[in-house]
């Protein structure tokens, strides 16, 4: 190698994630926007397609809204949410016979385990930000809401936790189909769109009552596969970053 400031082994294309929370558990808006920001800043730590509106995904892990799902209940159900409630957010086919197939599976799977469906509501997105490779493969986005009444929060954890995986069993032959969370303690919004239109297509990161002490973003960077929406991160209950199928990485 010769002389000078450049070390190849110092060179690293990966991810960019981080966490903001505030140290007294207070929940707010300001927090959401604060994170939202300090996503933007981490552009240039995730791939981006040639149409300038594609990345390899990026998104949000936060502490379950409670006023906006509470309201939301009420709009959407007319229902009054417990002292424990859980909220899936689930990607489904744009076919209405597989996503309601899906929906069907999700329900058996949740009430299986003794939980009370409330219904589904429609995330409200603007599709006019995603690029084309995001629009190709572009999914339906729904939350399901579930009723707790009576179960304790580790209770409810746990029931979460086997329907959630009863659920993609059963739907394990539809592609599109993907839970991006099923929690009773938080929600990921997360899609193939840029930090920067992150909360442009989902409308609910722009409500006054979308408020979390706690947020963990991410901005995905992928050295060996093509972008697709369950893989932008973070996921249910963490985000990573750095990579390993690097011959260094699997020799470590």
């Amino acid at each position: 190698m010769s002389a000078g400031l450049y070390r190849p082994e110092d060179v690293r294309d990966n991810c960019g994630f981080g966490l903001i929370a505030h140290t007294s558990g207070q929940a707010s808006h300001r927090l959401l926007q604060t994170a939202i920001e300090s996503l933007t800043c981490m552009t240039h730590r995730g791939a981006i397609a040639a149409d300038g509106k594609t990345g390899d995904g990026c998104g949000l892990l936060l502490q379950m809204p409670d006023q906006f799902m509470r309201t939301q209940a009420q709009e959407c159900f007319g229902a009054e949410l417990g002292d424990n409630y859980g909220v899936g957010q689930i990607f489904l086919s744009v076919d209405d016979e597989r996503a309601a197939a899906a929906r069907a599976g999700t329900e058996q799977a949740l009430t299986d385990q003794g939980l009370q469906v409330l219904g589904w509501r429609v995330v409200p997105t603007d599709r006019e930000v995603c690029g084309e490779i995001a629009l190709a493969s572009l999914p339906r986005i729904e939350q399901v809401f579930v009723d707790a009444a009576g179960l304790s929060e580790q209770d409810l954890s746990t029931r979460l936790f086997v329907a959630r995986r009863k659920a993609e069993m059963a739907n394990e032959q539809d592609e599109d189909f993907y839970i991006c969370s099923l929690s009773g303690r938080v929600i990921a919004y997360k899609g193939l769109v840029m930090p920067v239109d992150l909360p442009r297509f989902y409308h609910d990161l722009d409500d006054e009552r979308m408020a979390t002490a706690i947020c963990v973003f991410h901005q995905r960077f992928s050295t060996n596969t093509m972008p697709r929406w369950p893989l932008a991160q973070p996921f249910r209950l963490l985000a990573h970053n750095g990579e390993i199928n690097t011959i260094e990485g699997n020799r470590n």
